[in-house]
């Protein structure tokens, strides 16, 4: 039974000056692999920026910020293999690009377009979910019929600590329990589920005692430390690649910013609760760390600045052109044979705009 409780202390490899503490459970990862995982950190920061910076100029109708929890999106992607399946919230764009996904293919969503963006099937990204923790069960879905064929997909489910007060939570996790699958249930504990506190969700320890609960293990990480993360999340991967079942891992990260563009987080917390995870930032722990080990110094860093820049700028000018949407969009996708009332309304609307075309 103690192998299912997780640590009174989240797991941390590297502390918040960069100084790097052994752990017996989890080694460190290999220093080319921080690095990289640094470079992806300063990418998904810079389209963060760029995201908000277009909803401002109108080109983004919303856009939930993951800024201070890249660590979290960024490990989530490398944990994987390129046979696993990713299956993102709505906040977890920088994920779905780190997987692989082209930015503007990720963001078409919260443009407003009529489509998801991406072919989930190319990338193995579930579709971004909005209602919270009914990707779970489609997760969970997909790991059962994986383990029925015989292959050995690993399903990384990614949620928020608001997700875990729904019913969908639960089932997602007794079905995954009872059934030994191979997923691991990633939870980002930001502390704040719109404005609702944590301590409005639960009154357990933490998120990952819950585990317990459907009798599988549950871990606590640091979910500002990229190489805990990386250590922790490998570890829940391999173990059920090789049927060891599912895992529920909890990072301890903070939202930033707000919930979303429509969201002022100033009427339920203090700009000093805020302020008191600058110095927690993601960024600067790992520049920190790696600057020290001397594997990252100037060259590269203004290297992986430049490489984030083309990102957000190809970012910038696709979302800056502008769309000219299919009316008959409307009608062409909803049946793959259209019923005798969506015939009529598709012959309605070509009929008013063949008359406003006239008008002119």
């Amino acid at each position: 039974m103690d192998d299912l409780l997780p640590r009174e202390h989240p797991v941390r490899l590297i502390d918040e000056t960069g100084r790097l503490s052994a752990d017996d459970r989890y080694p460190t990862p290999a220093t080319e692999r921080l690095l990289d995982a640094y470079r992806a950190l300063v990418r998904g920061r810079r389209i963060n920026e760029q995201a908000n910076a277009l909803v401002r100029q109108g080109r983004l109708a919303v856009y939930p910020s993951s800024h201070g929890q890249e660590a979290c999106q960024v490990a989530a992607a490398l944990a994987l293999r390129d046979d696993d399946w990713l299956f993102p919230t709505y906040r977890d764009s920088v994920s779905v690009i780190t997987r692989g996904v082209e930015p503007e293919e990720a963001l078409v969503l919260l443009r407003g377009d009529w489509h998801g963006g991406y072919d989930p099937q190319r990338y193995r990204v579930a579709p971004q979910a909005t209602p919270l923790a009914t990707q779970l069960l489609h997760a969970v879905g997909l790991a059962h019929a994986a383990k029925l064929k015989g292959e050995r997909t690993v399903v990384m489910a990614m949620c928020g600590d608001g997700a875990t007060s729904e019913g969908d939570f639960h089932e997602a996790l007794n079905f995954a329990a009872v059934f030994h699958l191979p997923v691991v249930f990633f939870v980002q504990n930001n502390e704040f589920a719109i404005s609702v506190p944590l301590s409005r969700q639960t009154a357990a320890p933490s998120l990952a005692h819950k585990a317990i609960g459907y009798g599988m293990p549950g871990q606590r990480v640091d979910g500002n430390d990229v190489a805990a993360l990386l250590a922790v999340l490998g570890d829940a991967v391999e173990n059920a690649r090789e049927g060891g079942g599912p895992a529920l891992i909890e990072a301890h990260t903070y939202r930033m910013q707000a919930h979303t563009n429509a969201d002022d987080d100033t009427r339920y917390r203090e700009r000093a609760e805020v302020q008191a995870w600058v110095e927690r930032d993601p960024l600067i722990r790992m520049r920190a760390h790696l600057a020290g080990t001397g594997v990252l110094d100037e060259q590269t860093e203004a290297r992986f600045a430049e490489e984030a820049e083309q990102t957000a700028a190809a970012l910038r000018d696709a979302m800056n052109r502008d769309v000219r949407p299919d009316p008959e969009d409307l009608f062409r996708f909803v049946h793959a044979e259209p019923t005798p009332q969506l015939r009529a309304q598709g012959e309605s609307l070509q009929d008013e705009l063949a008359r406003e075309e006239a008008a002119k």
